[in-house]
């Protein structure tokens, strides 16, 4: 898959220094945490952890597989399910 494969897919996501990127913005920090932590559940199950932060109400997420040193389906999987988080959370 190419990156504009994957951009199509993604197209809140970016790729900075060959990972997917996005900066997910809550109302709040409370918001902010509740999705690291439903997100946290995932990666877990996954065995796939993302590359992350929180300050106050914005979570930077990046993705990539080191064990592939690129982007892989995980990736693409995991940002989906972050999508789906983030949508249930902003309604």
């Amino acid at each position: 898959m190419t990156e504009l494969d994957i951009l199509r897919q993604l197209p809140d996501w970016s790729i900075v220094d060959q990972k997917l990127h996005r900066e997910f913005e809550f109302k709040d920090f409370i918001q902010a945490f509740g999705f690291m932590a439903q997100a946290a559940i995932i990666s877990e199950k996954m065995n796939h952890h993302p590359e992350w932060s929180n300050v106050y109400k914005i979570v930077v997420v990046e993705l990539t597989t080191h064990s592939k040193g690129r982007i892989s389906s995980l990736d693409i999987e995991l940002a989906t399910q972050m999508n789906k988080i983030f949508e249930q959370l902003s309604k």
